[in-house]
């Protein structure tokens, strides 16, 4: 199967910026869509961002991030990355990427959706 792997996390003060990046090891259909969750201890795991590997449709955005986080892809590199801008305290979370041969866009969020998944970069944010 594709392994995807994440890396780019660390600690940062509020107002900071991180990248991160989802790494594949091959570009095939088992990831299409390539999504970032973030989970922090007592919470439930967050969709954060999700986008298509081909052409023609937006990524989706968690409200809670939307105008600060941005995702892209870089096809030769066969890499995702969550370029992480005004970064705030309840952002602190473990990151995971995931992989999804198709996704229901209305349920774009939901971590079932995702069959493959990364091992996790931590994020914390803090003074």
């Amino acid at each position: 199967q594709v392994q995807l792997v994440e890396s780019g996390g660390g600690s940062v003060v509020p107002g900071g910026s991180l990248r991160l990046s989802c790494v594949r090891s091959m570009n095939n259909y088992e990831t299409n869509y390539i999504a970032w969750f973030r989970q922090a201890p007592g919470k439930e795991r967050e969709g954060v961002a999700s986008i298509y590997t081909g052409p023609g449709i937006d990524p989706y955005y968690a409200d809670s991030v939307k105008g600060r986080f941005t995702i892209a892809q870089n096809i030769p590199r066969n890499t995702v990355y969550l370029e992480m801008n005004s970064l705030k305290p309840e952002d602190t979370a473990m990151y995971y990427c995931a992989g999804a041969r198709w996704i229901d866009g209305s349920n774009w969020y939901k971590a079932e959706m995702y069959r493959i998944w990364g091992q996790g970069t931590q994020v914390t944010v803090s003074s």
